[in-house]
């Protein structure tokens, strides 16, 4: 017998089937939550163990930040300008024959320091001889006739004193005699002009200094109207620098120059090194429009042969001397968003952040102009971890450690026991952990040198028992 079912049964069924559907999806839900709580709650130690691990092991927010500080100090701090110039000599002369004939003899040698009035080459003669001896003799003839013309003379002025003559021809006489003395003087400086070529035969040194590279060989024939010359003497002693300075330091370098010389250094190679002290010896009368610079010039001694013509070098202009500046390490200089600032240490070793006024400050030093006092102890290494109002562990400079210039090589070898390596690595056991203590001491060791190669100085970590240097309060 067939029978239709009710619909309270289709209700209870249907209703059995979505609570079953709801029970599901809460299970699901509830262990999606238990997930996330879970990787929540591992994320939270991880950051944790980060934060911590920043500032070493077992690193306390209250302990103090070990840093290293020095005193600020009284001393004149000479103030340069900063140039580059080119080495000149002070005088080039380019030896040039003033008469023509050929080249005989060279009395020099190539890059060989000569000295003024030497003799550097020699001409022929022969011919500048001849015309010497020719104009001595046309001396000598005119200065004979001279003598009979001024017998003549004495005769005429005689005859005509007793009337026997007459006055004319006396006075006739009397200019020819003098005409014959101009004859004369026009002898001797023919004569004179043949001796000055019979001199320029043998070329002289103008000047000391090198000579250069001889431009003519002995045999040719040299003239006066070549243009290369016979050789390029240059001045090496003393020798000269040009260099410029921007136009805004015109009236600084004028007022400088007004109260007395001032002196110049060159650099060597190196850039550190001075290699030669000179002094200003002229100012250029107007600025190089193109460049906006004023050329200067400087003379040196040049004793050893440091600077040579034609060379590139670094100069620096002393303009003035800050006389009883106070002078800290540059390193002791921060800058803020407001300006410069130093950490000042005070009696119970609490930094605390002082602007300064730095009036100048190179790779070394730096001088301030207010702001800090000789009794001030000022922060010099340690900045990463400071900050205004916190406590200090004043270090020395001997825990500064060493930075290696290169990673050592670790030891992989498994008959290794304990101790060091070959390389004088700490052996580690199975586990990653080093052995007998040694290892901990070296990484902590090298773990503190690689943060302050950095410029960073983490809080005090725990001195190990081999009895380490320790802070000085």
């Amino acid at each position: 017998m067939l029978f239709k079912p009710e619909a309270k049964d289709d209700a209870k069924t249907a209703g059995k089937r979505v609570a079953r559907g709801i029970g599901r999806r809460m299970v699901s839900l509830t262990i999606m939550l238990l997930i996330l709580g879970g990787l929540g709650y591992l994320g939270w130690n991880a950051f944790q163990q980060k934060q911590t691990g920043r500032g070493g092991p077992g690193a306390r927010p209250d302990l103090p930040v070990p840093v290293l500080a020095a005193m600020p100090r009284i001393q004149d701090v000479p103030v340069y300008l900063d140039a580059v110039g080119s080495v000149r000599a002070l005088n080039t002369v380019t030896v040039r024959s003033q008469v023509d004939g050929k080249l005989i003899k060279v009395n020099f040698v190539e890059g060989q320091d000569v000295k003024q009035g030497d003799v550097l080459a020699e001409i022929d003669p022969v011919i500048y001889q001849a015309q010497y001896d020719q104009a001595v003799a046309k001396k000598a003839q005119d200065e004979a006739l001279l003598a009979n013309q001024k017998l003549d003379l004495a005769r005429y002025q005689q005859l005509a004193t007793s009337n026997a003559g007459s006055k004319q021809q006396a006075d006739t006489q009397r200019a020819v005699v003098a005409q014959q003395e101009a004859l004369i003087q026009a002898d001797q400086a023919a004569i004179d002009n043949a001796k000055a070529m019979l001199g320029y035969t043998k070329i002289i040194a103008p000047l000391t200094g090198r000579a250069g590279l001889r431009q003519v060989d002995q045999g040719n024939i040299i003239r006066a109207a070549d243009a290369t010359g016979l050789v390029i003497l240059t001045q090496l002693q003393p020798i000269a620098v040009q260099f410029s300075l921007p136009q805004q330091q015109i009236v600084r370098v004028n007022a400088a120059a007004a109260k007395g010389s001032l002196a110049v250094d060159v650099f060597g190679n190196d850039g550190v090194t001075v290699i030669d002290t000179g002094m200003l010896k002229g100012i250029d009368n107007q600025v190089d429009p193109t460049t906006g610079t004023l050329r200067l010039k400087a003379e040196f001694p040049n004793a050893k042969f440091q600077l040579w013509p034609g060379q590139f070098v670094n100069v620096r202009l002393k303009v003035e001397t800050l006389e009883k500046a106070i002078v800290v390490p540059s390193s002791a200089v921060q800058r803020g968003p407001v300006g410069t600032f130093s950490y000042v240490i005070g009696p119970d070793n609490v930094a605390t952040a002082k602007p300064v006024v730095v009036t100048q400050q190179n790779e070394n030093d730096a001088v301030i102009a207010s702001g800090l006092s000789t009794s001030d102890r000022v922060v010099t290494t340690g900045f990463a971890n400071l900050s205004d109002g916190a406590k200090v562990l004043i270090g020395t400079d001997d825990r500064a450690p060493t930075p290696d210039l290169a990673p050592r090589k670790r030891s992989r070898s498994p008959d290794a026991k304990g101790g060091q390596g070959k390389d004088g690595q700490a052996q580690q056991s199975k586990d990653g952990q080093p052995k007998d203590g040694q290892g901990g001491d070296h990484r902590g060791r090298r773990e503190r040198g690689e943060g302050d190669q950095k410029g960073q100085t983490g809080p005090a970590p725990a001195e190990p028992s081999g009895g380490a240097a320790k802070s000085r309060p």
